[in-house]
């Protein structure tokens, strides 16, 4: 094979007896990509590699990158701008036990890796941790784009995607500046749309929750925003939480009281869903008693007179038993005047 763009599994082991191991981009679910020339590897092979430990001194820093990419996240998010050995002396830790230790005490590694699929190297996707600013503030709107004609074909889901895809690569910018500053500002306002959408397609999809979650981190930054507060309104209504609904949509009326009808259409929606909810517990719940007690309650009666009962003589004579300490207490009367004040 004789390719640049090549796909596989690894797996990364410390060489001790156990074979413990570090990484498993399996478990990640997500397989490595990387750019190289390959000539004696042939597709779904499976190959072992015994490295030194003078040679991965900064193995902890790459193992860190790859399990936040497989998280979706930014490599270099949070680190300041200094080299990544400068960064891991900043913070002391690289967040990870076995990584940290492996710093510690550097040791030989196995890696064992799988060729899965290798490809033109021009049709590869380049990951948004692998981009300038530019070239991610470039594919953003073709990224909005995108998920705007998924929507005019229902494919909420991955419309879904792209507009989180076009989210997260404008927040990896913004992290990268003052919260004072006007770019700072303005990438948010570009962030707003794009997760406007995102919520939209939830709630076509009926997440509601994720709806809930997105819509409300967004008002904390920009107040008053009336979709957030609607679609928030209608995931709320959603999952039959009254007072939540009713509450934002009373801020949508007073934020457009030209949207009064819509309001009051959902919130007759709302009262005939909670009606019919409430009408379906009942019979659940009149359904299980019966089944439980009979139709007329013979069942429970039944239970009733089988039930032991215990006259107050018998009583009297455990509770004797019980306080009986000397014989000015063994009298059976007393035990039975004691009773009445258990």
């Amino acid at each position: 094979i004789d390719c640049d763009n090549l796909v596989f599994h690894f797996q990364t082991l410390l060489d001790n007896f156990e074979r413990t191991v570090i990484d498993d981009s399996r478990r990640a679910g997500q397989p490595a990509e990387i750019f190289t020339l390959l000539t004696s590897m042939r597709l779904g092979e499976v190959a072992e590699f015994w490295c030194d430990a003078v040679h991965i001194g900064l193995y902890p820093i790459v193992s860190k990158g790859m399990r936040m990419i497989a998280q979706g996240k930014d490599p270099l998010e949070g680190q300041r701008h200094m080299c990544g050995m400068g960064n891991l002396f900043h913070y002391h830790s690289t967040g990870y036990p076995e990584l940290d230790e492996l710093m510690r005490t550097p040791q030989p590694l196995i890696f064992i890796m799988e060729l899965l699929q290798v490809g033109d190297p021009m049709s590869y996707h380049r990951e948004s941790w692998m981009m300038e600013k530019d070239e991610k503030l470039q594919t953003v709107p073709n990224l909005h784009m995108q998920g705007n004609a998924l929507v005019k074909q229902r494919e909420f889901r991955r419309a879904a995607s792209k507009y989180k895809e076009a989210v997260l690569l404008l927040k990896t910018v913004q992290s990268k500046e003052m919260p004072s500053d006007i770019d700072y500002i303005n990438l948010g306002r570009m962030i707003i749309p794009l997760e406007l959408n995102y919520c939209q397609c939830m709630l076509e999809l009926e997440e509601y929750y994720e709806v809930i979650e997105h819509t409300t981190e967004l008002l904390e930054k920009h107040k008053g925003n009336f979709k957030a507060i609607y679609q928030r309104a209608r995931a709320h209504a959603a999952l039959f939480n009254e007072d939540e609904a009713r509450k934002d949509f009373a801020i949508v009326e007073k934020l457009d009281p030209k949207f009064k009808p819509f309001v009051r259409q959902e919130l007759k929606m709302l009262g005939e869903s909670l009606r019919t909810m409430h009408s379906s517990q009942n019979k659940n719940y009149w359904a299980t008693t019966q089944e439980k007690w009979g139709p007329d309650g013979s069942k429970a009666k039944a239970a009733a007179a089988a039930k032991p009962r215990h006259s107050l003589e018998n009583l009297s004579q455990v509770l004797s038993r019980h306080f009986c300490q000397n014989k000015t207490l063994c009298d059976p009367s007393f035990a039975a005047n004691k009773l009445l004040f258990l």
